[in-house]
């Protein structure tokens, strides 16, 4: 046997009603009841505290024993605002049974949010790595009221939103109920207002001021396209909260001449005929101020499309700066007419024509010519050249290095 049914009559269940029953009862008459509604503030609160009770099994224990007397003395009968009970069962926000879940509340100030700033950077600062100096405005506190918008005493909370910054009302749809939370119009969603005449002259009543400040960022050797550089507590002051971090991303640009790949660097590299059948030297323009001189010895022959590789010639690593490799993509440039007197030298030098093929007697043999390609047909060759580029596996595309 209870002492008390009060608790119980106020949510119209009986006293052996189970949890699920014991929730399903307070939605029902809470909604009915909820103040936005049109209901009775002091019944919802009375509503709200029984259910409150009930759905704690030691309070509910206790209360069965012993009866809201028994509850008083022993401390049980303290809770939380009825307001938040509701947001947190029901969704806070346009949350929830409403639509989403309302804010879970923290213990402390909460931290402010990061202040994010992109910054391109050339791939020789990544190689050299650079300091460049950031300029930005943020919010500080208002020296001149320490961040209370006026005289002491002169801010009060907002009686329209009861300090909260929001109002929550409901909408119905369909057989549901939706709780949208918006800023209150009253206060801009402060929870507060101040007079006109009470307010800070150098805030303005804002309790804040800008300020512009300047970063030095240091671009470490070897960083990477999306890494981040974090300046804690540099973000946005507030009072009662905790500044944000201002975050640095790195964006690499694009280069004219070499192509990134981890470590790694690729470049494309055109030589001479010459060069390609007998040797010579060609020189690569680095990404700090250097010229590499690069000998193909007499005797190696380079095709066109031929894949070299410059050991310890690439991106340095992050941190440890342990250099990648330099990978050196050969085309031949071929003249585009030669002295038909030299003709006999080169066959001296060169090894003998390929004959021609042989074919049966029924076999007709006819004398073609080449031709350059008209409009048409170099449209046609570009468009088989993308599609041939779209199929191709992985390997970077790059510019041709300058000799």
């Amino acid at each position: 046997m209870v002492k008390e049914k009060k608790f119980y009559d106020l949510l119209d269940v009986p006293v052996d009603a189970s949890d699920s029953d014991l929730k399903k009862a307070y939605r029902k008459k809470a909604l009915r009841l909820h103040p936005d509604k049109g209901g009775d503030p002091e019944l919802f609160k009375e509503v709200t505290h029984a259910y409150e009770i009930l759905s704690d099994p030691q309070k509910r224990s206790l209360y069965d024993r012993l009866g809201e007397a028994g509850l008083s003395e022993s401390g049980g009968m303290g809770g939380m605002d009825p307001q938040d009970l509701f947001s947190q069962l029901f969704g806070g926000g346009g949350g929830g049974f409403f639509g989403g879940g309302g804010p879970s509340r923290q213990a402390g100030p909460r931290k402010g949010k990061d202040l994010v700033h992109r910054v391109n950077v050339t791939l020789e600062d990544l190689y050299k790595g650079k300091t460049t100096k950031l300029a930005l405005t943020r919010h500080v506190i208002c020296n001149k009221c320490n961040g209370k918008g006026g005289k002491e005493g002169a801010v009060r909370q907002c009686s329209s939103c009861s300090g909260r910054g929001v109002k929550v009302t409901l909408r119905q749809i369909g057989p549901m109920l939706q709780q949208i939370q918006q800023p209150c119009n009253e206060c801009e969603g402060a929870g507060e207002v101040i007079n006109q005449r009470d307010r800070c002259k150098v805030c303005v009543g804002k309790k804040v001021v800008s300020e512009r400040k300047f970063l030095e960022v240091h671009i470490d050797k070897g960083m990477k396209a999306g890494q981040t550089i974090t300046f804690a507590g540099e973000s946005d002051q507030a009072p009662d909260v905790v500044p944000g971090d201002v975050v640095i991303v790195v964006e690499e640009k694009q280069h004219e001449r070499f192509k990134r790949d981890g470590n790694d660097l690729w470049v494309d590299v055109e030589i001479d005929l010459l060069t390609a059948i007998a040797g010579g030297s060609f020189t690569i323009l680095h990404l700090d101020e250097r010229a590499l001189v690069v000998n193909i010895p007499p005797g190696e022959i380079v095709k066109s499309g031929d894949l070299k590789v410059i050991p310890g010639q690439g991106m340095p690593s992050y941190r440890h700066h342990e250099p990648g490799d330099l990978f050196v993509r050969l085309q031949v440039a071929f003249p585009e007419s030669i002295d038909p007197a030299l003709i006999p030298h080169l066959e001296a030098a060169l090894p003998p024509r390929k004959p021609l093929a042989t074919f049966p007697k029924n076999i007709l043999l006819e004398e073609v010519a080449l031709s350059p390609l008209d409009a048409r047909q170099q449209r046609e060759q570009a468009r088989h050249d993308d599609g041939m580029d779209e199929d191709e596996a992985g390997e970077p595309r790059v510019q041709c290095a300058n000799q």
